[in-house]
């Protein structure tokens, strides 16, 4: 029960009934800038004063009559500069809040949306890296977010397993099964993937000898290939399970260049007028004198609000890496989502207007498409950039980290800050136990809960509601209105793509409540169960029993676990 929004639609609906127009969309209700100023801010005063030309205090001292008039929950109403209206609620409303409340599974949209997120898509040639963690866990936990809230989320990796990279992969591999069987020492500065990882997938075609005879490299690279692409997908699905992470779908570039996706795409870009001969202007930056300018067939990408308009086809005439993307989206039009996602990492930052183009442009602009970008992550321990092991070649592996601080520890914190801001993951942090690791700190809440919950067996299906009204101290009121919050941050959680307000919003929920278990150390009075009061412990046990519901619900959003004892 999101009650900024319930009270909004109150407020707006009075407004209209005294004959007082506004935008509704410019009506706000939220928290006040300060906890001391009420439970809620209503701005009405602001936009009606342009309007009706008269003071924004006059007019709020106006409706603030109105709303004394016709609501009997609130403590106070009053009208402050510039032209805000604060309420503080009676503390009969938040008890019976706390009775009616749930954690909000499923019942936050109103409009469910079938939606494709598109997360990870790296590149095969390799086990997934640090670099590659944040956009996986983002995206992720976004698609858990979204289901959370009542839509339907299907989950994709594009596999870009076509090209010339992965001819230098099956070379690499094949030069790593040469250093096994023939001792051939393996080539440097040829372009190869250096990884160590490569022995593993040498080792496991060797050892189910498909292939024979290794001897000659051309007549067997393309069945090498696929092979070599099939192991390098099973490592990076294992890499994705470390990190608690399944897609409901792999779809093979290869496999779109096969069905003739891209020539058909072509030709449907053609026929909207978007496909031309031209050529393109000289890359900025680009000092190589060895540069000339060449025909090319290209697709109008400046039309869709691109800054340049993109080349489809190579010089040697097969399609660019572009050109197999506008396939792969244009089969994802095809199956008629109503919103596409493509999370991308920092290095992708530049195809943004690109992909935004060619969807734009092969849906008419029907689509509702939007790309999120990751932005770095570095390590630090002791305060100092880390360096990890490096197995892979020049990179450290998401399994490495995994192994090093916990799969909690790394979903947690790579959602810590937003997307679009750099993330410090400190090493030191996420593993120490206090109130400085957000990840143990929300956990432990959740511990502690537990702790209490099994020591007093309760039956709260029949709970007699009037005993909330016992929980009228300070620190119980401000745990009831933090539980308000709660479907608010999903809402806005879900609305934006910001799944980083989850994390925030637990660790001032475990925050308060910790504090509330610590005064309990301090004052015999604030013990929850070891008083004589039996009512005032089952009022306790119920605020506890819904706190512990949405820690258990955020986690779950996270892909964390809620222990149950620490």
């Amino acid at each position: 029960m999101n009650i900024f929004k319930i009270y909004k639609d109150k407020f707006y609906l009075l407004l209209q009934d005294n004959n007082f127009e506004c935008n509704e969309d410019k009506v706000t209700v939220d928290s006040p800038r300060q906890a001391s100023f009420g439970d809620l801010a209503f701005n009405a005063p602001l936009i009606l004063s342009s309007s009706l030309k008269i003071n924004p205090l006059e007019v709020g001292a106006k409706i603030v009559d109105l709303i004394k008039q016709s609501f009997n929950e609130f403590e106070t109403v009053e009208v402050v500069k510039p032209g805000f209206i604060n309420l503080k609620f009676k503390k009969i409303f938040w008890f019976n809040f706390l009775f009616s409340f749930e954690d909000s599974k499923g019942k936050i949209t109103t409009n469910p949306k079938k939606i494709n997120l598109e997360y990870v898509s790296a590149n095969p040639t390799g086990p997934l890296h640090v670099g590659h963690c944040r956009g996986a866990v983002y995206g992720d936990i976004l698609a858990n977010l979204l289901n959370f809230v009542g839509h339907k989320v299907t989950k994709e990796y594009y596999i870009n397993d076509y090209g010339n990279q992965i001819h230098m992969f099956a070379k690499s591999v094949y030069a790593r099964i040469l250093e096994i069987t023939d001792g051939k020492k393996f080539p440097i500065n040829e372009g190869l993937y250096p990884g160590e990882y490569l022995k593993e997938i040498a080792e496991n075609l060797i050892k189910k000898r498909s292939i024979s005879d290794y001897s000659n490299y051309d007549e067997i690279k393309d069945q090498l290939g696929s092979m070599a692409m099939d192991e390098a997908m099973i490592m990076i699905k294992n890499d994705l399970l470390a990190l608690g992470i399944r897609h409901d779908l792999f779809v093979s570039e290869k496999e779109l260049v096969k069905k003739n996706l891209v020539s058909n795409t072509i030709k449907i870009l053609e026929n909207k007028n978007c496909i031309y001969n031209g050529i393109l202007p000289k890359p900025k930056g680009n000092e190589n004198d060895d540069w000339e300018p060449r025909e090319q067939l290209l697709f109008k990408s400046t039309k869709f609000g691109d800054d340049v308009d993109r080349a489809l086809k190579k010089s040697d005439g097969t399609w660019t890496y572009f050109a197999n993307d506008v396939a792969y989206h244009s089969y994802k039009l095809e199956r008629k989502f109503d919103q596409y996602i493509n999370v991308l990492g920092a290095d992708h930052a530049g195809y943004l207007k690109r992909l935004k183009a060619c969807v734009d442009a092969l849906s008419d602009f029907n689509a509702d498409f939007e790309c999120k970008v990751c932005q770095l992550v570095k390590l630090f321990k002791s305060g100092e950039p880390y360096k990890m092991s490096k197995r892979a070649g020049d990179f450290i592996t998401a399994k490495e980290l995994v192994n090093s601080v916990g799969v909690d520890a790394v979903r947690f914190m790579m959602i810590y800050r937003s997307n679009d801001s750099q993330l410090d993951f400190d090493f030191d942090l996420v593993t120490e136990k206090t109130k400085e690791n957000p990840v143990f700190y929300v956990q432990y809440a959740s511990a502690r809960i537990h702790s209490v919950l099994r020591k007093v067996s309760l039956d709260l299906s029949n709970f007699d509601q009037e005993s909330l009204q016992l929980l009228d101290s300070d620190i119980e009121i401000d745990m009831i209105k933090k539980l308000s919050l709660w479907s608010k941050c999903l809402e806005l959680s879900a609305k934006n793509l910001e799944p980083h307000r989850i994390p925030y919003y637990l660790y001032d929920l475990a925050s308060i409540f910790h504090s509330y278990w610590n005064l309990g150390k301090e004052h015999s009075e604030f013990k929850i169960i070891e008083n004589n009061n039996k009512e005032l412990i089952k009022a306790r046990i119920f605020l506890l029993d819904r706190i512990l519901k949405v820690i258990k619900s955020g986690l779950l959003i996270l892909g964390v676990s809620s222990p149950e004892s620490m």
